[in-house]
């Protein structure tokens, strides 16, 4: 049974830092979401063979004679340019205009300001999330690698279950506050920063996989501690009841009597008594099982 318990301590433990390491890693970068920007294409600057598959040429040197462009049912050039980008908690990175390099901006300057607070909120949460279940890690570890009495260590695993439960809750509240601000932004953002086409990317997936790890982690501490529990309670439970019956064959004086209170404890003891059978233990000071053989024999030398 410690064995047991230990093996489930360490799969929590294993769970926990899982948990903790797809946090973190999702905090600090910023593939939260991946998508496409179409932007309009700039004026070309410069000689004729440098950038003209990422600008509008014209026909003339007089830049100001808008009538010398070349349209795009003259050339086949399109006049947009399509520009990826990947958006996280902290910042929004984009390419640059001739699809080379990106170019980077505070993530959280970008939401519209009366829909900031949601923002905020899922950073404060994410922290949070990250900081109980380090917590609860920390305690975990405790408890493995404690040897002492087994009412600290029920201790130890209770307040992990606490603190891991509570950080997985955290972490749910916090990836779906991301999500609608995110939406939120891409709905109500400016005009410079919305993309055509965007969907969730691999920061996103270890966010919500770390919170599986976490939730997973926290299911088996809590089992853990109950099972526990329960054992406990059987065992005590059992202890009684072999007490009660020792007291009571130590206040019999004749072996009739103790036939007697054999047959009466047999259907409310049968647990008891099926073990005694199949183990052939005899009753003695330091023991409070009863043989069936032995008492079979006690009866037929009393007839």
């Amino acid at each position: 049974m410690g064995m047991d318990r230990r093996r489930r301590a360490s799969l929590a433990l294993t769970l926990n830092f899982i948990a903790l390491f797809f946090a973190v890693s999702a905090l600090t970068t910023s593939y939260w979401c991946e998508g496409i920007r179409k932007v309009a294409k700039p004026i070309c600057t410069g000689p004729v063979a440098g950038r003209k598959a990422h600008c509008i040429r014209y026909n003339s040197t007089s830049i100001n004679d808008s009538r010398l462009v070349q349209y795009i049912w003259e050339t086949g050039e399109d006049k947009f340019v399509l520009r990826k980008f990947h958006s996280g908690i902290w910042f929004s990175c984009e390419q640059n205009i001739d699809l080379t390099g990106e170019i980077c901006r505070n993530f959280i300057n970008v939401p519209p300001p009366h829909e900031r607070g949601v923002l905020w909120l899922c950073i404060v949460a994410e922290c949070l999330y990250i900081l109980l279940l380090a917590t609860g890690g920390i305690l975990m570890s405790i408890e493995v690698c404690h040897f002492g009495n087994v009412i600290d260590g029920l201790k130890l695993n209770a307040f992990a279950a606490i603190f891991t439960v509570l950080s997985g809750l955290l972490g749910m509240v916090a990836h779906m506050m991301y999500t609608t601000a995110f939406q939120l932004t891409v709905s109500l953002g400016p005009e410079d920063w919305k993309p055509q086409s965007w969907d969730y990317s691999w920061s996103y997936i270890l966010a919500w996989s770390s919170f599986t790890a976490c939730m997973a982690s926290s299911v088996t501490t809590i089992n853990r501690y109950t099972k526990t529990i329960l054992e406990f309670k059987h065992k005590r439970r059992n202890i009684e009841k072999n007490l009660k019956i020792k007291q009571k064959l130590l206040e019999l004086d004749t072996p009739e009597q103790v036939w007697d209170m054999y047959i009466s404890t047999v259907p409310s003891a049968a647990e008891e008594m099926l073990d005694l059978s199949s183990s052939g233990r005899k009753l003695s000071e330091s023991s409070v099982f009863l043989d069936l053989n032995d008492m079979v024999e006690q009866g037929e030398e009393y007839c």
